[in-house]
């Protein structure tokens, strides 16, 4: 893709927004208000998931339309051929929700970001050492959250942690405490019953308080 920004901006404007948006609608249609709804509310990153319908098609065309005023990422990659296909649809970064050292090499080689899944210690130096840019704690929300999280920063502080599964308004400030570079948010963003009904000012106004959220506790 002409308009894929290179990597280390790609980690610095999540790093700098500090939210990953998952979209996980069940149609393109709604996928793509999803994103007007959450960009209008000042997250310009988001991640739509394989397990929308179409996903690929839905990538690019998210990639067309806004791909330059906001970081489209594809989320549950499983295997190098799919990170290639959503590479080539657009994507700027690949997220899943389990390690793949094949995923991740395909990624490293072409300077793709890379945020793939783990959850124990042991898992989380794996995909780091396999060349990982941050890694996907997932899910966070089931074994603890933040104070699992701060559990795992310690003996690892070189690590980049993006918590994912269990995040919400209530969670989202002790995540960033605990030390979080990013969270994965999803239904408690993401809300496909308020896309389906119209009532996206509702998603609007939630990515600016969770946008609001991570400022306060950073600046705590």
């Amino acid at each position: 893709m002409s308009n894929r920004v290179n990597k280390p901006e790609v980690l610095q404007r999540i790093r700098d927004i500090g939210l990953i948006p998952v979209v996980r609608a069940e149609s393109a249609e709604l996928a793509m208000r999803a994103v007007e709804a959450i960009s209008a509310g000042g997250v310009a990153v988001l991640e739509v998931t394989m397990t929308v319908p179409g996903a690929i098609g839905v990538i690019e065309k998210l990639a067309a339309a806004c791909g330059d005023q906001v970081l489209i990422g594809a989320g549950t990659v499983l295997d190098p051929e799919t990170a290639q296909a959503c590479m080539n649809a657009g994507a700027q970064f690949i997220v899943s929700p389990s390690l793949n050292e094949e995923t991740i090499a395909f990624c490293r080689d072409n300077e793709l970001a890379v945020f793939p899944g783990a959850l124990t210690p042991t898992e989380v130096v794996r995909a780091w050492k396999a060349g990982a840019d941050a890694v996907k704690v997932f899910p966070a929300g089931a074994v603890g959250g933040a104070s699992y999280l701060k559990a795992l920063k310690a003996p690892l502080p070189q690590i980049e942690l993006i918590p994912t599964g269990g995040v919400s308004l209530k969670t989202a400030a002790d995540l960033i405490k605990a030390g979080a570079m990013a969270l994965g948010v999803g239904a408690d963003l993401v809300d496909t019953k308020a896309l389906r009904e119209g009532r996206e000012e509702s998603i609007t106004d939630r990515a600016r308080q969770f946008l609001e959220v991570v400022r306060e506790a950073r600046g705590s």
